[in-house]
């Protein structure tokens, strides 16, 4: 019989008492479920006319959102507007803007005038930024290439010197406009075709243009897959189950929202403290649990630690009313239940990752509001609590773009993980647009899919209410960093959070920039532990030990210790080579008990009876 909702004090204390009900106040009448009564005299009947304004209002921005790919074309005429005016009204930024191109120019001349005299070859008059191997390769250094590529760049600089430093300019619409004018520029980048690439063309010499061929038919079979709805070529190469997401364990609770995985213990004895780890659900659950090799759960078991993971279900159009407060309540609170069925006499360690340990964030302050201690430690993987300063990826959340998603997601009743999963794409457009065309449809080479790649392609849904709530109490409002997060009706403060906190930043993280992570130590007045790490905010994180190139920083600041802002940090904390693994799972050791026998897979006597083995049922759906 497959296992429900457990009761316990945690679910039944920060849940409301009739789910999506309006909270009363001490003066409203209620029934017998809570929720406030109306009287009936003050009820008005809804007005069709303006009910079918809203909704035709909602299909045209939902299909037009469908064209833009859900980007609203009114936040972006807003802020070009704003940049054109004011830049139209600033004659002295103008004639500085034309004295720059007038330098360029002849810099660009002049460099042009040498590399001839010097038979091809002379020092560039502008390098790319670090980040930029666009021009790495020895033959964009002959001339006529290194002309091209460094005309591209200053133009490149032009544009952001006449996007930025516009005085009256709004901070968000000045980096909109700049973002997007460097995205535009990228296309017409001269690496992006055949004639103005270099290394494309030598390719094209050396093959006897076979190499386009290949391009081509490699662009019709990604063609044929994206019109057909199926995922990247080699991907089929990691099924879940099968080449990855392969740690022992069983499903061992199911409610409508997640499935809760107990893994089989690895070692004779485990520590007593058991592990529950809370993933995002804006993709798959099995980036923690890879190839072994890489599986940070396999890791943890063979540490001797218990191990459980959240799966969560990818909603459908059914699920487009499930909230944040669903998540917690369903997700977080009503698997930390059964934990504590399976490990009574034990606190968790409670790990949240990305959006998860957002969701995490507020679980642990309400739980400590309401006097429940059930929490040994917190750990966060790239998380954020404080949205103010949450990367590029916040450059587009505005009240029309918010607006925009909702009436998209009001048609669908979700959104849809493609829509997600090009948003990121365009984030990092060098590295994983351009680049890509470069090198499969110019060069006609396939890079080998691995199974961190294989799993981004593994998009899932988010549901109406709960995207909605995310980007206007979260983003929008930052609702949760300054105390006006409500659950269960009463806001939370993260100051609440006795706990230790050990905080996992990655530097080229361009979701949830570790500065922005780093802002737990302000949010929080307990002792934390942070580390910073090499790689992005996926590859960081997947950092096993002998992984070629890692290093990291870690200091940790006891709860009366002053403060200390980012940078003086970087320059504080020590750096240490290899994975940060091994530093977390001592850090977790030395806040466990000694090991003791492992406990069993479930509880049946609880009501928590395996269901399957892992990795279930709900990561396997499309």
């Amino acid at each position: 019989m497959e296992n429900t909702i457990a009761s316990g004090t945690s679910a039944t204390s920060i849940a409301p008492k009739a789910e999506n009900a309006p909270l009363a106040s001490p003066l409203t009448k209620t029934g017998p479920d809570g929720a406030p009564v109306t009287p009936s005299a003050t009820v008005c009947p809804p007005d069709p006319l303006e009910r079918l304004s809203e909704t035709l209002d909602k299909i045209v921005h939902s299909s037009l959102a469908r064209l833009t790919a859900g980007l609203s074309p009114a936040a972006m005429a807003e802020a070009y507007s704003d940049w054109a005016i004011h830049l139209a009204f600033s004659p002295g930024k103008q004639a500085a803007l034309a004295g720059k191109a007038a330098r360029k120019w002849a810099r660009l001349a002049t460099n042009i005038q040498q590399s001839i005299l010097s038979g091809g070859r002379c020092e560039a008059c502008i390098e790319p930024l670090p980040q930029d191997r666009r021009f790495a390769a020895k033959e964009w250094q002959d001339y006529p290439y290194n002309a091209i590529y460094q005309n591209f760049l200053l133009q490149q600089q032009w544009w952001h010197n006449a996007t930025t430093g516009i005085d009256g300019v709004s901070k968000q619409h000045e980096r909109v406009v700049e973002f997007t004018s460097r995205q535009l520029l990228d296309v017409a980048s001269p690496a992006n075709f055949l004639a103005t690439n270099p290394v494309a063309l030598r390719r094209t010499l050396e093959t006897g243009g076979i190499n386009l061929f290949d391009g081509l038919r490699n662009f019709w079979e990604d063609w044929g897959r994206v019109s057909r709805g199926e995922p990247p070529v080699g991907t089929e190469n990691f099924k879940v189950g099968l080449d990855v997401a392969v740690t022992p364990g069983e499903v061992i609770f199911r409610n409508r929202l997640i499935e809760l995985i107990q893994y089989a213990p690895a070692t004779e004895t485990v520590r007593p403290e058991p592990i529950l780890i809370v993933p995002a659900w804006i993709m798959k659950y099995y980036i923690l649990d890879l190839s072994p090799q890489n599986s940070l759960v396999n890791f943890l078991t063979k540490q001797g630690f218990t191990v459980f993971m959240i799966s969560w279900k990818n909603p459908t159009e059914e699920d487009r009313d499930l909230g944040m407060e669903d998540y917690l309540r369903l997700g977080f609170l009503a698997a930390l239940d059964a934990v504590n069925a399976i490990a009574p006499d034990a606190k968790t360690h409670a790990v949240g990752y990305c959006l998860g340990g957002t969701l995490l964030s507020a679980a642990a302050a309400a739980m400590a509001r309401d006097g429940d201690n059930r929490l040994k430690s917190v750990s966060f993987f790239a998380a954020q609590q404080d949205f103010t300063e949450s990367g590029e990826l916040s450059l587009f959340i505005n009240e029309s773009e918010v607006h925009f998603i909702e009436d998209l997601m009001w048609e669908q009743g979700y959104l849809d993980g493609k829509q997600m999963a090009g948003a990121f794409q365009i984030l990092r457009s060098n590295d994983l647009i351009w680049s890509r065309i470069m090198r499969e449809y110019l060069m006609g080479e396939r890079a080998p899919m691995n199974d961190l790649m294989a799993w981004n392609a593994d998009a899932t849904r988010m549901p109406y209410r709960m995207h909605s709530e995310y980007l206007r109490k979260l983003f929008l409002d930052n609702d949760l960093a300054e105390g006006r997060f409500k659950v269960a009706g009463r806001p939370i403060a993260l100051t609440d959070i006795r706990a230790p906190i050990f905080s996992v930043g990655t530097e080229r993280d361009h979701v949830a920039p570790w500065r922005s992570a780093f802002k737990v130590h302000l949010l929080t007045d307990t002792d934390v532990t942070f580390l910073l790490t090499t790689g992005g905010h996926n590859a960081g994180i997947v950092s096993e030990p002998g992984h070629r190139g890692r290093s990291y920083q870690i200091l940790t600041k006891a709860a009366q210790d002053r403060h200390i802002d980012p940078d003086a940090w970087q320059a504080l904390a020590p750096r240490k080579e290899g994975s940060w693994w091994p530093e977390w799972t001592a850090w977790l050791a030395g806040h466990s008990g000694k090991p003791v026998t492992p406990p069993r897979l479930g509880a049946p006597q609880s009501g928590y009876t395996p269901l399957c083995a892992a990795p279930g049922s709900y990561v396997q759906q499309p």
